[in-house]
C-alpha cells in the first residue's frame, strides 16, 4: 500500500516485485513523538562527552562489523546490489564510523584561538557544541554507505538521530537501528526509525529537529528545503550528478577504461558520484572505446550468484533510462554495446558519437550507460566537463601527476579522483558534497564532523585594559590614541 491513507507499505525485491517485508507509514504524531525522545536522550548523550560517546560507536561498529554478512543480504535482498557489492559498501561504512569517533575530539573540542593586539586582555575559546536531535533522510542506492555519512558524524558530535530510510530499502535502516540497540542498550532513544515515503520526510522536516540531512533527487531536496524553510531549519543537501571523466593525452588507456567501467556501471549505474560522460583526446579515443565495449559486453547484470550488477532498484527509474538511450541514439548516436533493457535489468550500454544536447548527457541517467565522446585536448574536455549544472565529483586520467591534478582542480565538482575513480568515497578524512544542483553542505572528514555542530565563540577577560574601549566612561582622547594605533598596526604596506 503506497497511498497518503495508508497505514503500512511494502518493501519489494526489485528482481521480482515480490513483497519482502511490510512497514508502517509514519506521520506527524508518530515523527513528532520520536524527535521528543531524541530530544530527551540528546541531553544524556551529550553529557556522554567524546570518550563515552567513541566508546558507543565503537560497540555499535564492532556490532555490525560482527554480522556484516546478515547486513549484506539485507542490502542484496532490498537494493538487488551482488552481495560482494553489499560487503563492500558495507566495510567502508564501517570506517567511517571509526574515523568520526576518534577524531571527534580532535575536530570539535574547544581550543585557544589568538585574540590579537586589540583585544590582548580576552583569552579567546572555540568549540563545537551539537545541534541537539538531527533528521537524516537516506537514499536506497547505497543504503549503508550514503546515511552513514551523516547517522555516523552526527552522534559522534553528539547529537541524537531520527533517521528516515528510503521507502525502497526500510529493512537496510530498521536492521542499523537494531544494531545499535543492541550495541548501546543504555541509549536506544539517540538512534531512532522512522518509516515512509514523503509525507513522512516532510513530517520529519517539520518536527523541530535542529538539521535535516538529505540525499536524494534535486527535485525532492527543493521539496525538503521548502519543509525546513517553514521553521528556519537548516538542511544539509547531497543530491545527484552526471559526473565525467576525462582522459587525457598520455594517460593509461586501459586503466582509465576498467575504472570507467565500473565508475559507470556498478550498482547498476544508480550511483550518485558514478561516471555518466567520458571526454576522451584524440590520440587515446579509439583505443578506449574498444577497450571499455570489450570489457562491458562481458558484464552480466542478474540477481544470482556471479551477476557484475544486479536490476533497477526503482521501477519508474527503468522508464528513464530507456528514454535517455533512445534520445541519445534518435539524435545520431550508437551503442556500441547494450542499449536493451529486459525486465527490471539495463544491459551495459556504451553509446558514442552522441550530441551534448541530448538528455543521454544533460540528465542524469542513474543506470548502466556511459556516454563517451571525442575531443580535441583536455581544455576541450574540461570545457564540456564543466558545461552541466550538476557539480558532485568527477575521475582524470593524464600522462602525468602533474597534469591530472591541474585538471582536477579546475573541475567544477566537490570531489574528483586521479588517476581512479571514486578514490574520494573512501577516505574517511575528506570531506564529500557537491556544488549547484547536486547539494551543498559536506558530509565526512573535519567538515563532516563541523556540520552537525554549531560554532561556539568566548571570550574571558583575563585583565582589565588601562583605557576601556567600551566603556561610556571613555575619554575623549583615547579616540585619537586609538587613531595613532590603528595607523601604527595596519598604515603600512
Amino acid at each position: 500500500m503506497t497511498t497518503l491513507e495508508a497505514t503500512t507499505f511494502d518493501s519489494l525485491d526489485p528482481a521480482t516485485g515480490a513483497v519482502l517485508t511490510t512497514w508502517p507509514v509514519h506521520l506527524e504524531a508518530e515523527v513528532l513523538a520520536a524527535v521528543g525522545r531524541a530530544r530527551t536522550a540528546s541531553v544524556v548523550w551529550a553529557g556522554f562527552g567524546f570518550a563515552g560517546r567513541r566508546q558507543r560507536l565503537t560497540a555499535w561498529k564492532a556490532e555490525i562489523a560482527r554480522e556484516l554478512p546478515a547486513l549484506a543480504r539485507v542490502v542484496h535482498a532490498e537494493n538487488g546490489k551482488p552481495y560482494g557489492d553489499a560487503v563492500l559498501e558495507i566495510t567502508l561504512a564501517v570506517d567511517h564510523i571509526a574515523w568520526a569517533a576518534k577524531n571527534a575530539p580532535r575536530v570539535l573540542g574547544p581550543r585557544r584561538v589568538r585574540s590579537g593586539a586589540l583585544a590582548a586582555n580576552q583569552a579567546s575559546t572555540l568549540e563545537y557544541p551539537p545541534l541537539g536531535v538531527v533528521g537524516v533522510i537516506g537514499p536506497w542506492n547505497y543504503p549503508v554507505f550514503t546515511p552513514m555519512g551523516s547517522l555516523a558524524y552526527a552522534l559522534a558530535a553528539g547529537n541524537a538521530v531520527v533517521f528516515k530510510p528510503s521507502e525502497h530499502t526500510p529493512a537496510v535502516g530498521a536492521w542499523l537501528v537494531e544494531a545499535w540497540r543492541r550495541a548501546v542498550p543504555d541509549s536506544p532513544d539517540v538512534l531512532q526509525l522512522v518509516t515512509g515515503s514523503g509525507p513522512t520526510g516532510a513530517a520529519l522536516c517539520r518536527a523541530g529537529v535542529d538539521k535535516v540531512a538529505f540525499t536524494g533527487s534535486a527535485a525532492t531536496g527543493r521539496s525538503v528545503m521548502a519543509a525546513c524553510a517553514e521553521g528556519l531549519v537548516p538542511v544539509l543537501m547531497e543530491c545527484g550528478g552526471k559526473d565525467a571523466m576525462i582522459v587525457a593525452d598520455g594517460a593509461d588507456v586501459p586503466a582509465a577504461a576498467d575504472a570507467a567501467l565500473w565508475g559507470a556501471m556498478s550498482n547498476a549505474g544508480q550511483t550518485c558520484i558514478g561516471i555518466e560522460r567520458v571526454y576522451v583526446t584524440e590520440g587515446s579515443y579509439d583505443a578506449f572505446v574498444s577497450e571499455i565495449t570489450r570489457k562491458a559486453a562481458a558484464l552480466t547484470p542478474g540477481s544470482g550468484q556471479g551477476a557484475s550488477y544486479g536490476p533497477i532498484t526503482m521501477p519508474s527509474q527503468v522508464g528513464i533510462i530507456q528514454r535517455h538511450i533512445a534520445d541519445a541514439l534518435a539524435s545520431g548516436g550508437r551503442a556500441t554495446t547494450g542499449g536493451t533493457v529486459d525486465g527490471p535489468y539495463v544491459a551495459p550500454t556504451v553509446l558514442v558519437d552522441v550530441p551534448e544536447s541530448s538528455s543521454a548527457v544533460t540528465q542524469e541517467t542513474f543506470g548502466p550507460t556511459v556516454t563517451v565522446t571525442r575531443v580535441r585536448d583536455a581544455e576541450d574536455a574540461l570545457r564540456r566537463t564543466n558545461a552541466t549544472s550538476y557539480g558532485l565529483a568527477g575521475s582524470v586520467f593524464a600522462g602525468t601527476s602533474k597534469a591530472g591534478m591541474d585538471i582536477a582542480r579546475r573541475m567544477r565538482s566537490g570531489m574528483t579522483s586521479v588517476n581512479s575513480v571514486i578514490a574520494f568515497a573512501s577516505v574517511p578524512g575528506l570531506p564529500f558534497g557537491g556544488v549547484g544542483e547536486s547539494g551543498f553542505g559536506r558530509v565526512h572528514g573535519d567538515d563532516g564532523l563541523r556540520e552537525f555542530t554549531r560554532a561556539k565563540a568566548i571570550t574571558r577577560q583575563r585583565f582589565a585594559l588601562p583605557v576601556a574601549l567600551t566603556s561610556f566612561d571613555r575619554h575623549e582622547r583615547v579616540t585619537g590614541q586609538l587613531v595613532k594605533a590603528v595607523r601604527l598596526l595596519h598604515g603600512r604596506g
